[in-house]
């Protein structure tokens, strides 16, 4: 009987390990970006009496680490990737669907929620976003102008005095975008799920040339100069705008940083407005939690997602952090508001649309920026290049599938 009832007790003791070794979390944080969950996932441990182990590692690599680890049982059950590597992910099987309550996903704005939305199902929350935005020098231009127009014209005079006005790729898609959707282009259309359609391409439908024939006028008359086409083009921007030699520039957050060290007395504003009035668009990168098909508790798992993500660790997140939240509640919030690189990043990350994150995106960059030199510089009429641009981009998609069945 003893040793029944010592037996019992023995595996009674086992059980209780065995559970509570089975309560912790495995969570794949971005670089030196862990600060800013850390109230949160301690007020997690105490809800839910739970373990929560948090590994810090660039964002970008996750998904590939996790193919490896995943399978070998070593990996995280939540872990952060952009937005643009979700398709291949989903297609490889490697994210578990979340299953929310339409009120947990209204607090984000529509574009940051939806990056995370393939075929209509979500797999992700969004937690931080970047777009383009306008950054002028306050000391060569008092306030940023309204429309593109303007500065355009603010740009021809700008020559006169051998100076630029307003600098940017345009002869990229990346920052052609601002101005060819908001006019009527599209990359891809939808399908009957909501999702993306990689057979309907839109980059030549007619608000699509009419935007590009616009963005051509900065290149005539010498308003841009000839350097900042290409490879090497945003590096002459950035020295231009950092030599003082030009007023404006549109790129993203990632310059604040070079252009305060380079002593540049900088402003930031959400894009102007278009001919038509307008804003510009631009793409939204977002990062985002997901939640690892090899998850040992997924339940458990979006839990932890959806915890840390209330206002109030929000905001401790974006004090330690200063990554721009998606929570709608937040842009009026006075931390951003008043902050005013924060407010510009979060108001036109609101105007912005995610790219596409479906595999067949990668079939679009070369294509459509080929086309846009060609236009831009005159080399080819810009509904012409438009059209090879998307012949060429359906006969890679072709191919793409072709060689995956």
């Amino acid at each position: 009987m003893k040793k029944n009832i010592l037996a019992a007790l023995i595996l009674s003791a086992i059980a209780t390990v065995q559970v509570h070794a089975a309560q912790q979390l495995n969570v794949w944080e971005d670089i030196k970006k862990s600060s800013g969950i850390k109230d949160a996932v301690s007020d997690f441990e105490k809800q839910y009496d739970v373990k929560v182990n948090v590994q810090e590692m660039p964002y970008a690599q996750q998904l590939e680490k996790l193919r490896l680890d995943g399978p070998a049982g070593i990996g995280p059950d939540v872990l952060v990737i952009p937005n643009d590597q979700l398709g291949g992910a989903v297609v490889q099987g490697l994210l578990t669907p979340l299953n929310m309550a339409a009120g947990a996903t209204e607090q984000y704005t529509p574009a940051s929620i939806n990056a995370f939305k393939m075929d209509n199902v979500l797999y992700g929350v969004p937690k931080a976003v970047e777009t383009l935005v306008l950054i002028y020098n306050k000391d060569l231009i008092d306030k940023p102008l309204d429309s593109l127009q303007a500065w355009y014209d603010f740009s021809k005079q700008q020559r006169a005095n051998d100076q630029y006005g307003l600098l940017a790729k345009f002869d990229q898609i990346y920052y052609s975008w601002g101005a060819i959707e908001p006019m009527g282009g599209y990359i891809f259309g939808k399908n009957d799920k909501g999702g993306y359609n990689p057979q309907d391409v839109g980059l030549n439908k007619p608000g699509a040339v009419e935007a590009v024939t616009f963005l051509k006028k900065f290149y005539a008359d010498n308003v841009f100069p000839a350097g900042i086409i290409g490879d090497n083009g945003l590096n002459a921007i950035d020295s231009l705008f950092t030599e003082k030699k030009a007023a404006a520039v549109i790129n993203g957050p990632w310059a604040f940083q070079p252009y305060e060290a380079a002593g540049i007395n900088y402003g930031v504003a959400p894009l102007p407005t278009l001919p038509d009035g307008k804003p510009m668009s631009s793409f939204l990168g977002v990062k985002g939690y997901v939640v690892s098909t090899w998850s040992k508790d997924k339940a458990l798992a979006q839990k932890f997602i959806e915890f840390i993500n209330q206002p109030q660790y929000v905001k401790t997140r974006y004090v330690a952090t200063r990554e721009i939240p998606p929570l709608t509640a937040m842009i009026d919030d006075p931390l951003i508001k008043n902050d005013e690189k924060a407010s510009a990043v979060a108001v036109q990350a609101a105007r912005a649309s995610a790219m596409p994150g479906i595999p067949e995106m990668g079939e679009v960059w070369g294509p459509a920026n080929a086309a846009l030199e060609l236009s831009l510089t005159g080399k080819q009429d810009p509904k012409a290049a438009l059209d090879g641009a998307e012949k060429q981009v359906q006969m890679q998609i072709e191919a793409m599938q072709a060689s995956n069945q």
